[in-house]
């Protein structure tokens, strides 16, 4: 199965840097010959504090987000927090993302799955990859044109995320298409004052571990500079790495 590569901003800040993201994703998909689903968040409600920036909110994001696609070509994903949203993000995008906290929401997989599109299911932090047989089955069973499952690391303490790659070919069981999410795996969750640290030194081993146990997808969030971006910065991947990193993969 050929592999497939998800990637952009963790949370919309501006049209800026969503355009040289997306500048940058259509060029590697030329050089490479792949196709990037260019990812980014409307809203990020699991932010660690409330004073944390969340985004743009669903209406202004949601018209960013088809901004991109109309003026670069991109396939998208994003993520959905609450049921009533499915719909609106799925007139938008390709792949409706379910965050790793929520994917046993019942009613929110429900509605996106009614929605037709793709819908992307991350393993969440407490749950073993054989667990995620449950959302995938809701999923697929309310009518999903296609579900993938992802894994993003375990909590096994405090302030960490280990990942255990057996949960790739655990997963590989339940659904054909699983991902590899290469920079939220690098978190340290709330372990810098209010906010999520990380390591994104890790992220290209992180990206080659989980293709020697069998995964067939990667995400990467990345940002032209993470060290100023609000949100997720520590973890996220510099955008000039981003090709480098998809070579040693293919």
């Amino acid at each position: 199965m050929k592999p497939i590569f998800i990637a952009g901003p963790c949370v919309i800040e501006n049209s800026e840097v969503l355009d040289a993201v997306a500048q940058r994703i259509v060029e590697i998909n030329k050089q490479l010959g792949v196709d990037i689903i260019f990812k980014s968040s409307f809203d990020k409600a699991n932010r660690t504090s409330i004073s944390s920036y969340r985004g743009v909110g669903i209406d202004k994001g949601l018209q960013m987000l088809a901004d991109i696609k109309s003026k670069w070509g991109l396939s998208l994903l994003t993520d959905i927090h609450e049921a009533w949203q499915a719909e609106a993000a799925g007139e938008v995008v390709d792949v409706l993302q379910i965050p790793a906290f929520l994917c046993r929401q019942t009613d929110l997989l429900v509605a996106a799955a009614k929605t037709g599109k793709t819908v992307n299911i991350k393993k969440a932090q407490f749950l073993s990859g054989a667990d995620m047989k449950y959302p995938y089955q809701k999923a697929m069973e309310s009518g999903a044109k296609d579900v993938w499952l992802t894994e993003r690391g375990n909590s096994f303490g405090y302030n960490n995320l280990v990942v255990d790659f057996r949960n790739i070919p655990d997963m590989l069981a339940i659904a054909p298409r699983v991902i590899m999410d290469c920079t939220h795996s690098v978190q340290r969750p709330g372990a810098a004052g209010g906010k999520t640290g990380g390591n994104r030194e890790y992220v290209p081993a992180m990206a080659l571990a989980a293709k020697a146990f069998g995964a067939n997808g990667y995400f990467f969030e990345v940002h032209p500079d993470p060290d100023n971006a609000l949100s997720d910065g520590p973890n996220m991947l510099q955008l000039d790495n981003l090709e480098n990193v998809i070579k040693s993969l293919l």
